[in-house]
């Protein structure tokens, strides 16, 4: 094993990096603790590492001081039972003039995948001269459990699909300085994105070839980083209750009517395990999780929740409801838009049962009120996008709010309130 190790290591510092689209996650790392990326599988976590190797070498860092291994290397199974001590055996054994007096990069995909990962990475981090970055597709990254293991030594970042930004540098598309050229190339990029999504691997695809890979990505997600990461007992449920939440993204869904759909079709299953699902699938960023804007715990454990997938494209190639419309597709991206920033959003209900999609805690530390609605030209819909909207202002004390729609735009003053109404392709930049 320890010259299998030493081949792939010399063999990934020879190989040339792709780079791909530079990222706007807007990260650093802290000397004495573990640079922790994580994200749903295929969001770009691998071209991230790269791109952070290249900064180094552009640096002067010399590539025999990154050190790069990826997990799901089927080579590396061999390590999977505490054996991930033989990597720096192997490592200084090619270089044992480096130990302990040169900086080494370690760089480690799918690290989760390693049985005691937690307790070698904290020992390199006390031992060694170096700096560790690690990604994964897995929130476990996050838990209590591993924050008390590594004893504080990691900070984490999460990885999402292409933001629109990022999809505008993708096309190559300027829109730092928005000249009415730039304007109109942003805005039809925009129909562009909300085609094809987020997802790096996708962009150039086919409408047909996309959609066969968003559904092999789900189908992975689904098996891979759920049902046999966490061993379930109700697999076939698993998968009915994810199809199930994906036809009905930015729709509430309790735990009893959940667990109710899934009885009825045979399975013999509790709430706690809907409940279980349910996280696992926020565990594994195939969904979010937003509860209703209340102070009390109680109160927002007791309401239904609302549901949002990872990528509004991937929605859109899974679903097979006739319910599932431009309107949730466009609240799907914005959700993920505010995700990227913060986690700290909720949906709002007014006293008088109004419903706005989005309060979020914005820059200031003060909760901002926000609705998407794919178009207003309808006079009831804008009279009652706009009434919950001033409801929801009032109740929260915020003095403006925010509409965001496919296209329209306009500014408005209601009772008191400033209201902007934007395109998405402007919110989203």
């Amino acid at each position: 094993m320890l010259e299998l190790l030493k081949e792939i290591i010399l063999d990934s510092q020879e190989e040339e990096l792709f780079l791909g689209t530079q990222r706007h996650l807007k990260h650093q790392s802290v000397k004495g603790k573990a640079f922790v990326c994580i994200g749903v599988r295929r969001c770009g976590k691998s071209t991230l590492m790269a791109q952070i190797m290249s900064e180094l070498s552009s640096k002067g860092v010399s590539r025999k001081n990154i050190l790069y291994l990826n997990f799901f290397d089927d080579r590396l199974d061999a390590l999977k039972e505490g054996k991930l001590n033989l990597v720096t055996e192997a490592y200084f054994s090619l270089y044992p003039d480096k130990k302990s007096k040169e900086r080494i990069y370690f760089f480690f995909d799918e690290l989760q995948e390693m049985s005691g990962w937690e307790k070698f990475v904290d020992r390199l981090l006390r031992t060694e001269k170096c700096d560790v970055f690690i990604s994964g597709s897995s929130a476990k990254l996050l838990s209590k459990e591993i924050s008390t293991q590594m004893r504080g030594r990691s900070l984490t970042w999460e990885l999402f699909p292409f933001s629109f930004a990022e999809f505008l540098d993708y096309s190559q598309i300027e829109h730092k300085a928005m000249t009415s050229k730039n304007r109109h190339l942003a805005q039809n990029a925009f129909d562009r994105y909300f085609t094809a999504g987020g997802f790096p691997e996708v962009m150039d695809m086919s409408d047909k070839l996309r959609i066969m890979t968003h559904q092999e990505y789900f189908n992975s997600i689904l098996h891979r980083d759920i049902i046999e990461r966490f061993d379930t007992i109700h697999p076939k449920a698993v998968v009915q209750l994810g199809h199930r939440l994906v036809n009905n993204v930015a729709s509430l869904h309790s735990l009893n009517r959940l667990t109710d759909y899934l009885k009825s079709s045979g399975y013999k299953l509790s709430k706690a395990f809907v409940k279980d699902c349910i996280e696992w699938g926020n565990d594994a960023f195939l969904f979010f999780s937003v509860k209703i804007n209340s102070f009390s715990v109680s109160k927002q454990n007791a309401n239904p929740q609302k549901i949002y997938a990872i990528d509004h494209s991937l929605v859109k190639s899974l679903s097979s409801s006739v319910l599932l419309n431009n309107r949730h597709l466009l609240e799907n991206l914005i959700f993920c838009h505010l995700r990227r920033k913060t986690d700290k959003i909720w949906y709002h209900r007014t006293k008088s049962g109004k419903e706005t999609d989005f309060v979020f805690l914005s820059d200031n530390k003060k909760l901002f009120p926000l609705q998407v609605c794919y178009s207003l030209a309808d006079p009831d819909t804008r009279k009652r996008e706009l009434s919950a909207l001033v409801e929801t202002a009032r109740e929260i004390g915020s003095k403006t709010a925010t509409i965001v729609t496919y296209a329209e735009e306009e500014s408005l003053e209601i009772g008191g309130l400033s209201v902007t109404v934007v395109p998405a392709w402007k919110y989203c930049l």
